[in-house]
């Protein structure tokens, strides 16, 4: 059959493979360790997989709610306002989602208008971009500063206009590990206060937060929680991120607007995970919990690797932490963490791919949601180098 030939102009084009794929796709062609891709690499709690085959066999496999099963939402408000004093409409004001992803192209595809602009925190996780330029909308990048990754508000005040529509933030921090304190959260009052802005949440990982600190959801702040819209993830919080299961929650009027999207680009979600996660966070020992576990494994890490030429800066939170390089080699953290992955068998992500414009820093992120074994042997490793 001939080839059809035809014209085709990428909406897109500046978008190919992800950093993830790519470094993910060479750890398995050298049989490296992978601690590139966030993902955990030890089995779930055998208690919550029972519980999805126990709703399976009981029949519960077919549409659920295109909001969602309401004994998850009504479980998921309830755990809002029991930790952050916050309180939503089960009905009106929490989605369930595909994925955390999922949540935030959808909320930017039905939110966000051609010329809109929207602030990012770079380095920002990488869906955030792509949905933007897709809607037409323009991204304005607001540069954290290394090595502790805190926001200048005088920078993001001069950066705020009458076109601006949304203000992504992100904590805990991907790929930093930083968190959001609560002064970060009243200078993003002020400067949304009194215009239409809507602050859109990302908090994938609020619940892996350190050393006795505060995860500083926006909720805390009461207006706001008035113009914002949360994510959230079962796949980060339950170790799950094949599951593809999150949240989104927020006030009516956006919460409104978000459904008139994800009821034709999604509709609903996978009904028996939906049920069985809707009992097992009826334990607050299955996900208040989390942060002194992957504590344990930020440390295990970063003891065997102080002693060597790499600089740790210390995550704060996720379960990610990122090396400072620059005492090894003059290199780029793209080709340093190819050449890694290739001479010395352990995968990482070069941060640099986290910025919009091109950053020398030399850093590398490092996934520690795996097994001890696994740190371990990742840490002798770069003790060598």
């Amino acid at each position: 059959m001939p080839k059809y030939d035809y014209s085709l102009s990428s909406k897109l084009p500046a978008v190919g493979t992800t950093i993830f794929t790519t470094m993910s796709g060479l750890a398995n062609k050298e049989n490296a360790i992978n601690l590139s891709q966030g993902f955990p690499d030890f089995p779930i709690d055998k208690k919550l997989s029972s519980l999805v085959s126990k709703f399976m066999e009981a029949g519960d496999n077919q549409y659920a709610p295109m909001p969602g099963a309401i004994q998850l939402r009504e479980a998921l408000v309830a755990k809002i306002e029991r930790i952050y004093g916050a309180i939503y409409n089960p009905d009106t004001e929490i989605t369930i989602t595909a994925g955390a992803t999922q949540a935030i192209y959808t909320a930017i595809s039905a939110l966000v208008r051609e010329g809109d602009e929207v602030i990012i925190f770079s380095p920002a996780y990488d869906c955030y971009e792509p949905a933007i330029e897709i809607n037409g909308g323009k991204t304005i990048f607001v540069k954290l500063k290394s090595p502790t990754y805190q926001v200048d508000w005088d920078e993001v005040k001069k950066l705020v206009s009458r076109k601006t529509k949304m203000i992504i933030i992100n904590s805990p921090h991907n790929p930093t590990g930083s968190i959001w304190s609560e002064s970060d959260l009243n200078e993003l009052d002020k400067i949304t206060k009194d215009s239409d802005i809507i602050v859109m949440s990302d908090e994938v990982y609020e619940h892996i937060i350190f050393d006795e600190q505060v995860h500083q959801s926006v909720v805390r702040n009461k207006r706001l929680q008035d113009r914002s819209l949360v994510v959230a993830s079962f796949g980060k919080t339950f170790h799950v991120t094949g599951w593809k299961m999150g949240y989104i929650f927020g006030p009516e009027e956006l919460m409104k607007e978000f459904r008139k999207v994800h009821q034709f680009n999604v509709f609903s979600c996978n009904h028996p995970m939906q049920l069985a996660i809707a009992e097992y966070i009826s334990d607050e020992n299955n996900y208040l919990g989390l942060g002194s576990f992957y504590q344990k494994k930020r440390d295990l890490f970063n003891e065997v690797v102080e002693g060597s030429r790499f600089k740790l800066l210390k995550s704060s939170g996720t379960y990610f932490e990122l090396l400072d390089y620059s005492q090894i080699t003059d290199e780029k953290d793209t080709d340093f963490a190819i050449r890694m992955t290739k001479e010395f068998g352990l995968a990482s992500i070069p941060v640099s791919v986290f910025y919009h414009t091109p950053n020398e820093d030399k850093v590398l992120r490092f996934c520690f949601a795996k097994q001890d074994e696994t740190i371990l042997k990742a840490a002798e490793i770069l003790s060598k180098i």
